[in-house]
């Protein structure tokens, strides 16, 4: 059995905006495992605010060829119903503490791999039901005017648009989209407001706008005005930096009506599954998200999207140099491929170390 990665650097279609900063590219990793004539892709996207990079993911993946190298047997069995592939993971979690997206790159690879070697799409293999997909927003970025129509072109076939807030601008920018599109809204303000009462009358503005929920109006440790926003909402607020793991459900699940899984945060299918059930379990409303990634991160994503009330994962849209063919999107909703595995389908991979 062997593992290949290989870095690169995923060129943004525009120069993304949050209100936490602006970059051109994102650093991602991407990995293959493999096994008696399978090959399973994986990919680790890792955006600056998250401390992981090549270097990083590059030093850890070096070391999980041995933890593979434990699980011959299960790999040989066809991995079994999955739970070998939790097993495996927990004991690279156990190997180093975070590098959280590039643990998700070789649990991607694992899950991919076990759909090959039994021959059928992941989805067969993990009960999803595909009729369930919710529809999946299009992410833009702060931006001027001219640029937010530009940017709204390329949204045509959405059918829900995410914009990002948390400016000095944030109802200028709403008023832009509503000059133009009448489209649903998802509002991430990405830790950007700061004043309780004044994003209060903010959500209550958006909510007359037909905007559909808010992500993360503050920053990730102010769980106090989370909490205090959330109980006076008219709109569902969703914790997406406040919420990595599994593990923090315990400590913020009072503080928001739901939870944004990106298995970039969370080290990918095995926990994004466990944490969306427990999450459900509390009563929290679930979303599925993305960096921006490649099509292998992005219908990695798509598994869980049936599970939850809504879906951000249009990353591979937001990039120009996709290593892989686009997913299918019928009515603004991906559609999850028959072909073994993920569905992947390569354009330009080349594997090395």
């Amino acid at each position: 059995m062997r593992l290949l990665f290989r870095p690169i650097l995923l060129e943004l279609c525009h120069p993304f905006r949050l209100a936490t900063g602006s970059r051109t590219h994102t650093n991602a990793m991407l990995t293959e495992i493999h096994f008696e004539g399978f090959v399973g892709y994986g990919e680790a996207a890792m955006p600056p605010y998250y401390g992981e990079n090549h270097e990083t993911a590059g030093a850890f993946l070096k070391r999980v060829a041995s933890v593979l190298d434990k699980f011959p047997e299960s790999l040989s069995q066809g991995l079994g119903t999955g739970s070998s592939i939790q097993i495996i993971i927990s004991e690279l979690d156990a190997l180093a503490p975070g590098n959280h997206a590039a643990k998700a790159s070789v649990d991607i690879a694992l899950h991919d791999l076990w759909g090959k070697m039994e021959g059928r799409p992941l989805w067969q293999l993990l009960s999803i039901e595909p009729d369930k997909m919710p529809p999946t927003s299009f992410t833009l970025g702060i931006d001027e005017p001219a640029m937010l129509r530009q940017k709204m072109l390329e949204a045509a076939d959405f059918q829900i648009i995410k914009i990002k807030l948390g400016s000095e601008d944030d109802r200028q920018i709403i008023r832009t989209i509503r000059e133009n599109s009448d489209k649903p809204i998802y509002a991430d303000a990405n830790q950007g407001w700061k004043n309780r009462e004044e994003a209060l009358d903010l959500v209550q503005w958006l909510a007359e706008q037909n905007v559909l929920l808010i992500e993360q109006p503050f920053q990730k440790d102010d769980l106090d005005s989370a909490a205090w926003l959330t109980a006076r909402s008219p709109l569902p607020i969703i914790a997406d930096e406040s919420f990595q793991r599994l593990a923090d459900l315990d400590h913020m699940a009072n503080c928001f009506h739901g939870v944004n899984i990106k298995l970039m945060k969370c080290t990918g299918i095995s926990e994004g599954f466990r944490a969306a059930h427990a999450a459900k379990a509390k009563g929290l409303q679930l979303m599925v998200g993305c960096m921006t990634e490649t099509s292998c991160g992005i219908l990695a994503a798509a598994l869980l999207a049936p599970l939850c009330d809504f879906a951000d994962i249009d990353g591979c849209w937001l990039i120009r140099n996709n290593p892989f063919e686009m997913p299918v999107l019928e009515n603004g909703k991906l559609r999850l491929s028959e072909e073994p595995g993920l569905g992947l389908k390569s354009t330009s991979v080349a594997s090395g170390k």
